[in-house]
């Protein structure tokens, strides 16, 4: 028994020694993720315009025109075209052929509230002449269209929050209480078309959702929220068109 023990801590002992003469060092890694689209065919990136819905607050197609526009020019190696945002509402209505003028289309474009409501666009990416007009007036570039919903969102839920409570002999202590709250927030749905300019073509689309929530007494501009909301998406958007790299680090021992 006594030899057994005087094993047993010699063992100990020697891994104690190895781990105390051990170093550590952190080494920092980029893992290189490949882009879900293959591009390489494109030199110019024309981001056209989206049929943007859901509330009057902030214009989705403009803005988001514009985000992408400004991200692709500093994280992707394709030349931005630089042009007027394209009036998809109102091309599509006037595909449609059912009379409905300049007018109505603005107006049905403030009752886009979901899906449903935008069935009636969005057969307009599937128009192959369309956007193949569209590459040849821009030198056939890589096409990114699609729709965006920003939508006015709120519910209640549980929220957790700390309080003071002072028992009988007056001693303090904290406790944490839940309770059903209001919340008020917006949520952003856009989906992204990536279409071939030289064939008129969709190469890839994709689907995205964030929401956020405030609390009910408190205000904030939909258009921040919007930015705010857009920020989550962007990395993920750029993955499509360029190779990404996750960083992180790697432990070694020496």
């Amino acid at each position: 028994m006594t030899a057994r023990l005087a094993k047993t801590l010699s063992s100990l002992a020697f891994v104690l020694l190895a781990t105390a003469c051990t170093n550590y060092y952190e080494i920092p890694i980029e893992t290189p993720i490949r882009p879900k689209l293959d591009v390489s065919a494109f030199q110019r990136v024309l981001v056209a315009g989206f049929i943007s819905g859901g509330t009057e607050d902030v214009d989705g197609n403009l803005e988001t025109t514009r985000l992408l526009r400004s991200q692709l020019r500093t994280k992707s190696e394709l030349r931005v075209i630089d042009t007027d945002v394209l009036p998809l509402v109102e091309v599509a209505t006037e595909q449609r052929g059912d009379g409905t003028t300049e007018a109505q289309s603005q107006a049905q474009l403030a009752t886009i509230k979901d899906d449903k409501d935008l069935d009636a666009y969005s057969r307009l990416f599937a128009n192959v002449d369309y956007w193949k007009k569209i590459g040849e007036e821009y030198q056939q570039p890589l096409i990114v269209t699609g729709t965006v919903m920003f939508t006015p969102h709120q519910r209640n839920q549980i929220v957790q929050r700390e309080e003071e409570v002072y028992d009988s002999f007056g001693r303090r202590r904290v406790v944490p209480v839940r309770a059903y709250q209001e919340r008020k927030g917006y949520i952003l749905r856009p989906k992204f078309v990536f279409i071939d300019g030289r064939t008129g073509t969709v190469m890839h689309s994709e689907n995205f959702r964030e929401e956020i929530l405030y609390n009910a007494n408190q205000t904030t501009p939909a258009l921040s929220s919007y930015f705010e909301l857009m920020d989550r998406l962007i990395p993920s958007f750029l993955s499509t068109l360029s190779s990404q790299k996750i960083k992180g680090t790697r432990v070694l021992l020496q």
